[in-house]
């Protein structure tokens, strides 16, 4: 999709944002003496985004080294008279890419597909999106050749002919030392309730949206914006409680808590209006090759579209300008496990194996097990995965991990374009020579991954936004120490104890959900030969240079019966989403929506 594109013509740039998406508010074009500022998104505060924009364009004006990149969720293509700026929030949600050959950038848009060639396709992205599910958001690689991605919190500054001039990625936020008699509970929860405010308050807009699934975490938001929005109006009219309801399944177990939720919520603030989507017919898959196939790169998530869509249609017929989730909490709010690695990697081996009794003890897993997972499988990666293939064999999906290659990878491809380097450089993203602080960093890509809200956008009117995802909540968190967050068998601890006040007793006492292996596995066995048909038809070349098909139709077939586990199954997700996305690739979701040009200083 295509909200904004920037080109050159005479030598002279060019900035057309989308007319339609202006209208909307989810592209702001602002004007001062020294350019002009084109904004998809919101920077600062998602009700005002002309005065983010305004400060944004003024801020980044300073000569020298760039300013920090302020919080938000945005993309942002700023001209100046004598230089252009490209730079995105540090989450990364809205996307950003410049077509470049021989150091000079020839375009520029939030759609790869309108900057890149069908006929010329980059092999080492499709390895380094075949490692994982992080793949997407951090690296430069796109799948066109000659296309590349600017990153989350950097800035790629132009001449203003287009001349690549650098880029620039902000420093890594600094977390301030614990104290050194370390942090009560309370004191910890009074700083989380303080920056979790804080990023839902700067995420309301005018018609809200807060999905309520009757967890701890999406109330938890939920219960914040009503109670700002109550406090700053009077009243919460302006609140729309989303949700999705399941009356049959495993998923149905999890009605009371929805009720729950939406009636302490509504206690608060009465004119809260909830919308519950009734998705007992909906399951993973459906409607698959639309889904994948039209987004602009492949979409790991793309068999989950379906359930996100049906709610995001009904907060779009509302008139929604923002929807608030509860994604990131799992990682971002609950103690961190690899603090054992720290422990281990600095000698403190006592205290290591003392501590990852207690975690073993609160997890409902074995010493061994917790001190492979967070202590030894962090320190070799692609070592731990191969010794676990091997002791998994004798099925497609057995012992397949994150980062090892997937059987119906076909060996030849992986060497010729780099898996192998793919594979070392996920692993060093996911755990990072400090797997404690690299957790804070993967979880902003695998908790939230946004392509349907991006893909959708424009009909829909609003993108998703993820108040735990915040940079000052993520902050928050990583610099609290591991006996202020940790309670054995208390998952969350501080978010329970930061909430307290206002989650319901039932809601704040649980500690497991129910996922959605069930709408995974409905989906499977209504739509598995679907999918296997779709890898055996399949007629773009390099599908039958990357794949093993008939290998790949083993392992949905696996998956039907219930074989593997959730990395093997992302694997499987993610190789079909290829496959469809490819099969599609010559086709676009749409012509862009009517552009106005801008140009510097206009």
């Amino acid at each position: 999709m295509e909200a904004l594109r920037l080109e050159w013509a005479a030598g002279a740039p060019t900035l057309r944002p989308s007319e339609t998406m202006a209208r909307q508010g989810l592209v702001t074009t602002v004007s001062s003496r020294a350019g002009t500022a084109a904004v998809v998104g919101w920077v600062g505060s998602a009700r005002d985004r002309a005065a983010g924009a305004r400060g944004l364009l003024d801020d980044s004006d300073r000569q020298g080294a760039a300013p920090p990149v302020p919080a938000g969720d945005y993309a942002a293509v700023l001209v100046y008279r004598d230089r252009i700026l490209l730079t995105r929030d540090e989450q990364a949600r809205i996307p950003l890419f410049f077509r470049e050959s021989g150091g000079r950038v020839s375009a520029v848009s939030t759609s790869v597909r309108c900057l890149g060639s069908v006929t010329e396709l980059e092999p080492r992205y499709f390895c380094r999106y075949l490692t994982g599910n992080l793949a997407q958001p951090h690296s430069d690689l796109t799948p066109f050749a000659g296309v590349h991605r600017v990153l989350g919190g950097e800035v790629v500054e132009l001449s203003i002919t287009g001349q690549m001039r650098s880029r620039t990625l902000r420093r890594a936020r600094r977390a301030a030392d614990p104290p050194a008699d370390g942090s009560c509970l309370d004191d910890a929860a009074q700083d989380l309730r303080l920056a979790l405010e804080t990023a839902v308050g700067r995420r309301l807009g005018t018609t809200t949206a807060c999905h309520v699934s009757g967890g701890t975490d999406s109330t938890s938001v939920a219960l914040l914006a009503a109670r700002l929005l109550a406090a700053q109006r009077g009243d919460a009219g302006d609140l729309v409680l989303l949700a999705g309801r399941f009356s049959r399944g495993e998923l149905a177990a999890e009605r009371p808590y929805l009720d729950v939720a939406m009636e302490a919520i509504r206690r608060h603030t009465p004119a809260a209006r909830p919308v519950i989507v009734d998705a007992d017919d909906v399951a993973d898959f459906d409607d698959f090759q639309h889904h994948a196939g039209d987004a602009d790169e492949p979409h790991a998530h793309a068999f989950r579209a379906p359930f996100w869509a049906r709610l995001h249609a009904a907060a779009a017929g509302l008139g929604c300008d923002t929807l608030l989730t509860g994604c990131g909490a799992d990682p971002i709010a609950d103690a961190n496990p690899f603090h054992l690695h720290r422990l281990a990697r600095t000698g403190h081996l006592r205290q290591m194996t003392e501590q990852a009794r207690a975690w073993a003890a609160g997890s409902e897993r074995g010493l061994r097990e917790t001190v492979r997972a967070y202590v030894v499988q962090p320190a070799f990666p692609l070592a731990a995965e191969r010794i676990t293939a091997l002791r998994g064999g004798g099925t497609v999906l057995g012992g397949l991990g994150t980062f090892n290659r997937p059987g119906w990878l076909r060996s030849g491809f992986a060497r010729a374009h780099g898996y192998r380097d793919a594979g070392i450089a996920e692993s060093r993203f996911v755990f990072g020579r400090k797997p404690e602080q690299s957790l804070y960093d993967a979880a902003n890509y695998v908790a939230a991954p946004d392509l349907l809200s991006w893909q959708r956008a424009r009909r829909d009117g609003f993108f998703l936004s993820h108040p735990f995802l915040d940079p000052e909540v993520v902050a928050t968190m990583s610099r609290l120490p591991a006996a202020a967050t940790f309670r054995p068998g208390r998952p969350k601890a501080v978010l329970r104890a930061a909430m307290a006040d206002l989650l319901p007793a039932p809601i704040r006492g649980r500690a497991v959900k129910v996922p959605f292996n069930d709408l995974y596995a409905r989906g499977l066995r209504t739509h598995g030969d679907e999918l296997i048909a779709l890898c055996r038809s399949a007629r773009h070349p390099l599908i039958a240079e990357m794949f093993d098909v008939e290998t790949l139709c083993r392992a949905v077939r696996e998956a039907q019966l219930g074989l593997g586990d959730s990395y093997s199954w992302d694997r499987v997700n993610s190789s079909l989403a290829l496959v469809a996305w490819l099969e599609r690739l010559d086709r676009r979701s749409g012509t862009p929506g009517a552009a106005v040009p801008v140009t510097a200083g206009s």
